[in-house]
């Protein structure tokens, strides 16, 4: 398939890259900017702050299923159509939420806005459509770039909004993001891959392919374990701000911006240099990052200097990983099988998101009464020293295959 330019909001022609970045933007803030009001949701539904986490962790389990199934499906029925679905059902799912009078309601309603998934799982896809897979990770670092200004700002507005006016109204300003993004990706976003002719069950039947090349599981790996830090983050960051630190929601706001600066920072980094050092280097160079952080972060509360500002600080260095691994990892991932590109994109998503939520769970569970954040650094540290384990098997698993004459 020829692709035309891009041009702005017509529907005949590729997507503008601001379009991607506010679709894959709506994912992160819809993740994190409610993160600060954990304890007054607890509060107003009278229950129990275990079972309130789920609306973070619940939350990444549903993403992380439903990615295995938006991959096939935007392969058959092309990526609109499937991302037009999924956001509009974001957007439905967020009125439930505020209309929900019992925890167990906002919980399904929450559950039912992981839809917004169908923005990260198809950017991906769209611009490996558009372009090759060196290029691709450059593209991918502009567009997670400019998302990434969500995860630094959304945390701290949350916590301000919440303090003025309650925590209903982050969910209200999600409505109308929501809303907004729907319209851009109605207007903007063109086609980019014609459905397919194989079946939907034939879609699926394409996932073996993908299960049995050890540099997919290795990119998927790479990239799901170094981000494991923060999705553990996001599980145990409310309980060390405000158990362990004593924090109020509009500072644990501010501080919890730390990774998203970093995370900035390496997908600028990213959109500069990858296609030139390619996707491997890059993800090395990410997942050491990552590594180096939480060993400084150990280090410092070990020797007595555990605060605040080492604890978030040290989250910057994580975000800083992440946004060289992410892009970098997700392009190598969908360039082993292009022809696959949106079903490896839903199962890597599915794999680095499923995980991710399984982190946050166990990062609650480690840190139950704990008297400090040493638990969940931990746990960081070690998912940051087996992403670089797994981006070391795909590179010994390439020079294997080169010294074969082949690339499968």
């Amino acid at each position: 398939m020829t692709l035309n330019p891009p041009r702005y909001l017509d529907r005949t022609s590729p997507p503008h890259l601001t379009t991607l970045i506010f679709v894959t933007g709506l994912g992160a803030m819809a993740m994190n900017i409610f993160l600060p009001s954990l304890p007054r949701i607890a509060e107003t539904f009278d229950a129990p702050y275990a079972l309130v986490q789920l609306a973070v962790a619940g939350f990444l389990a549903t993403n992380g299923v439903l990615q295995i199934f938006l991959g096939p499906l935007s392969d058959k029925f092309g990526r609109r159509r499937v991302l037009l679905v999924g956001l509009g059902i974001f957007v439905l799912a967020t009125l439930g939420c505020l209309l929900a009078r019992d925890i167990y309601t906002f919980l399904v309603f929450r559950m039912m806005q992981a839809t917004v998934a169908v923005g990260f799982a198809l950017s991906r896809a769209v611009v490996r459509d558009m372009n090759t897979a060196d290029k691709a990770a450059s593209m991918m670092g502009f567009v997670t770039m400019g998302m990434s200004l969500v995860p630094m700002i959304a945390p701290a507005l949350g916590g301000v909004m919440d303090a003025l006016f309650g925590w209903e109204s982050t969910f209200w300003l999600l409505l109308v993001c929501g809303t907004i993004v729907f319209g851009l990706a109605w207007f903007d976003l063109g086609e980019t891959a014609p459905p397919s002719n194989n079946t939907l069950l034939g879609q699926f039947r394409e996932y073996p392919e993908l299960l049995n090349s050890p540099r997919f599981w290795g990119y998927c790996l790479a990239s799901a374990l170094s981000s494991g830090a923060f999705f553990a983050f996001l599980g145990g960051g409310p309980y060390v701000a405000s158990t362990v630190y004593g924090l109020d929601p509009a500072a644990f706001g501010l501080w919890s911006a730390m990774p998203g600066v970093g995370y900035f920072a390496g997908n600028f980094v990213t959109g500069l240099v990858a296609a030139r050092l390619g996707v491997n280097r890059m993800v090395m160079a990410g997942s050491t990052l990552v590594l180096i952080g939480m060993a400084i972060s150990l280090g410092l509360s070990y020797a007595g200097m555990g605060a605040p500002v080492v604890f978030f600080g040290c989250m910057g260095f994580v975000g800083l990983g992440n946004g060289m691994v992410i892009p970098s990892a997700s392009a190598g991932m969908l360039s082993v099988r292009p022809r696959l590109a949106g079903t490896a994109s839903g199962l890597g998503g599915t794999i680095q998101i499923g995980g991710g939520a399984a982190l946050s769970v166990l990062a609650g569970i480690l840190l139950q009464d704990s008297p400090t954040e040493r638990p969940l650094v931990w746990l960081m540290f070690v998912t940051a020293v087996a992403g670089l384990v797994a981006i070391f098997a795909v590179v010994l698993r390439e020079r294997q295959l080169i010294r074969r004459g082949g690339m499968p």
